[in-house]
Order: structure tokens, then C-alpha cells, then sequence
């Protein structure tokens, strides 16, 4: 590992202790839920995470669909599948905290519905590139991304757009919504170690992605020298990912 990416690394897990400290002990009890509650510093910034990650997905497909360039490819297959990784601990955390508050683990409400159509655009995303033939794959895939990052907006503005079993937003929301202060430093120092986190994975996906890219390119090259033609001009294969 490179000094920079170990360096990078311990930050990270000293931001996770922080942020836990600052959930678990430092952020005051909510006065309607207790401590169920803290689930809440969680469960947000995992949401925000995978969106951040999302659209960085969107950003490297928009990329790729243009310049056919592999490494936005391999961007974009890095996020997707640590955007799926972040959405899937949103999927989780939201049931155990709806059942001691609601009193059910789940409802088909316009939040949960939408969140759980994004992990299964993402989730069918990772599937073509994985499970799909052909050199089209990833500009596919490419594609699927592009819509699908049109569902992050609609999950974000579902509760202010119907009304759902959530409650009214309580960041940016309206009159008596917000957050203590501390409430805010804890939701904060844990986003950022989440962001630290996703950061690290995303680079260390993107490196094996791009290890993968050059091998591929590698056994194309001595397959066509093989088959008796040179100084063949060729693009770096896209990856299917998921291997």
C-alpha cells in the first residue's frame, strides 16, 4: 500500500472513532425517540454517501459515453458499486430504526419505495456489466447509469413532494424543524468519515478496475499477434466488473 493511501487510511478510521464518539456520547438524547435515535447518524449520511457516489457514476458515464475514454469506465463501475455498498446500509438501518418508532419494519411509502428502486437500478447496473457479453456492455451500462441517476433527486424530494410516513424534512425543512448543535457535529463528523471511507474504496476499486483494463488489453494484444497481425490500433477495453 502507498504511503499516501495508508495515511489515508488512518485518517479515515480515526474520523469513524470520532464520529462514533460523537453519536453514541457527545450527541444528546432526542427527547420523542431516545436513544433509537442515534441510528440517525448513521443511517443520513450512508443516504448522502450514495448519493455523492451516484452522481459521480453519472459524471464518469456522461465522460465515457462521449470519449469512450476507459478510464471514466472504470470511475464509474468504482462508484457504482461502493454507491451500492453505502444504499444497501440505508436499506438496512432505515427497518431498524422504523420498528421501535412506527411499529412496523417496513411501508410502501414514496421515500422507502423510491430508495429501494435506486438500489435496484444500481444493483441491475452492476448485473449488465457483470453478467453481459459483447463491447457494447458498457456503454449500456453507460446509459442505465444516466437514467438512473434520475431517480437521487425524486428520493431526496419525496417528503417534501408527498406525504409520507417520514416525518417533514428536519434539515432545510420549515418552521421548528433543525437540529442541537451537537446533534449537527455528530451528523457532520460522521458524513465526512463516511465520504473518507467511500474515498478509499472507490480508489482501491478504481485501481484493481484499471489493473483488470490492462490485462484484457494485454490478451487482446497477443491474440491478435498470434493470429499474425501487428501494431494493432486499439482502445483499452471497457470493463464488466463485478469479477
Amino acid at each position: 500500500m502507498k504511503p499516501a493511501i495508508l495515511i489515508f487510511a488512518l485518517i479515515t478510521v480515526a474520523l469513524l472513532g470520532f464520529g462514533f464518539y460523537q453519536g453514541m456520547y457527545a450527541a444528546p438524547t432526542e427527547q420523542t425517540m431516545g436513544n433509537i435515535q442515534r441510528i440517525f447518524y448513521y443511517h443520513v449520511p450512508s443516504a448522502w454517501t450514495a448519493f455523492v457516489l451516484f452522481f459521480a457514476n453519472f459524471v464518469a458515464s456522461v465522460i465515457y459515453l462521449f470519449r469512450r475514454d476507459a478510464r471514466s469506465d472504470a470511475w464509474a463501475l468504482a462508484s457504482a458499486e461502493v454507491g451500492v455498498v453505502f444504499c444497501t446500509i440505508v436499506l438496512i438501518t432505515g427497518p431498524l430504526w422504523a420498528k421501535p418508532v412506527w411499529g412496523i419494519w417496513w411501508t410502501w411509502d414514496a421515500r422507502l419505495t423510491t430508495t429501494l428502486v435506486l438500489w435496484l437500478i444500481y444493483v441491475s447496473y452492476l448485473m449488465l456489466r457483470r453478467f453481459s457479453e459483447g463491447q457494447q456492455t458498457a456503454t449500456l451500462a453507460a446509459a442505465l447509469a444516466v437514467f438512473g441517476f434520475l431517480d437521487v433527486p425524486i428520493v431526496y424530494m419525496s417528503i417534501r413532494w408527498w406525504r409520507t410516513q417520514h416525518p417533514q424534512p428536519v434539515i432545510g425543512g420549515g418552521s421548528g424543524s433543525g437540529l442541537d448543535p451537537a446533534m449537527w457535529h455528530a451528523l457532520l463528523y460522521n458524513w465526512l468519515a463516511f465520504m473518507c471511507l467511500a474515498g478509499l474504496f472507490v480508489w482501491m476499486r478504481y485501481s484493481i478496475a484499471r489493473a483488470e483494463q490492462e490485462l484484457e488489453r494485454e490478451q487482446a494484444m497477443q491474440s491478435l499477434r498470434g493470429a499474425g497481425i501487428s501494431e494493432p490500433q486499439m482502445q483499452s477495453p471497457s470493463i464488466k466488473g463485478g469479477r
